[in-house]
């Protein structure tokens, strides 16, 4: 079985079990899992988990995450991003000014409250929202908590035919909408609006200009050149990192509790030399192994 963490480049037009599956051909193995689901249209970082490292997935999924994309001001659509119908129009008057921009940007730092889009996974009543959208249901959607750390324009406005378009970046904790994002800040600003376009620049600590497409991993598999393939270490995160020594590392491999007087966190990765052991969680004053990766 071979073991690993994958910065892949998703394409336009894939969705991330796409990827998944493309993957399991050409790698030749089947326990694969993504590190955060990105839509279709939406290109970048997809972090990808082979063998063992799918047991870090959970631990992936809580870093951190960067995007760049464009909002468009003067129309929003039924998907929120460019993809879908318009349903509210509300052309923009050339007043509208940079620093009203960045002011309403600057008000979503910190913890916001999303409504999930209807055109999501989100699950209601055991059917995803998508399901009930494309049935022209509609239903009530749970509101979620997530972390904006910052929010900034990355471009003059564009004035055209009524519309403003605007480059930014977002850095977001795991579980934000982007698309809300910028439906809401439409609505503040009391335009329409929606994302036009959008890149994930970073996730799980991987940046994009790492990043290998499905096509270039094919073809360094077929020249017996795995470089792409990283250590399991890189599906840690933002995780403690904690080293033991031998007697220690012998405990966890008995699945014995060990102490360690140093330590406060309550999730730690335990190393022995260079090589990640386990993951031990804190049981009152002593740690028990959660997860063995010898």
């Amino acid at each position: 079985m071979i073991s690993g963490i994958i910065n892949v480049k998703k394409e336009a037009g894939m969705t991330s079990h796409d990827v998944v599956f493309r993957l399991r051909k050409i790698l030749h193995e089947k326990k694969i899992g993504h590190g955060g689901t990105l839509d279709p249209d939406v290109t970048g970082v997809l972090p990808i988990a082979v063998g063992k490292a799918t047991r870090l997935i959970e631990y992936m999924q809580e870093e951190g995450k960067i995007y760049e994309g464009e909002i468009t001001l003067g129309f929003s659509t039924t998907t929120e991003d460019a993809s879908g119908e318009v349903v509210e129009t509300t052309p923009i008057e050339e007043d509208l000014s940079e620093e009203q921009v960045d002011r309403v940007m600057a008000a979503f730092v910190g913890q916001i409250t999303q409504v999930p889009p209807m055109y999501s996974a989100v699950k209601v009543n055991g059917r995803k929202l998508y399901e009930y959208a494309r049935a022209g249901e509609e239903v009530e959607r749970p509101e979620r908590q997530v972390v904006i750390y910052s929010f900034e324009r990355t471009s003059p406005l564009q004035f055209e035919d009524g519309l403003v378009r605007f480059g930014f970046q977002v850095k977001c904790s795991k579980g934000t909408y982007v698309r809300t994002l910028a439906v809401d800040l439409g609505k503040k600003l009391g335009y329409a609006s929606h994302m036009s376009k959008l890149v994930r620049t970073s996730a799980s600590g991987l940046e994009i200009q790492d990043a290998v497409t499905l096509s270039e991993i094919a073809q360094k598999v077929e020249e017996g050149n795995w470089e792409f393939l990283l250590p399991i270490e890189f599906g840690l995160g933002t995780l403690p990192r904690v080293l033991l020594n031998e007697e220690q590392g012998q405990d966890i491999l008995y699945g014995r509790f060990i102490a360690l007087p140093d330590v406060a966190d309550d999730w730690v990765a335990a190393f022995r030399a260079d090589q990640l052991i386990a993951i031990l969680e804190k049981r009152e004053e002593l740690y028990k192994p959660r997860k063995v990766f010898l």
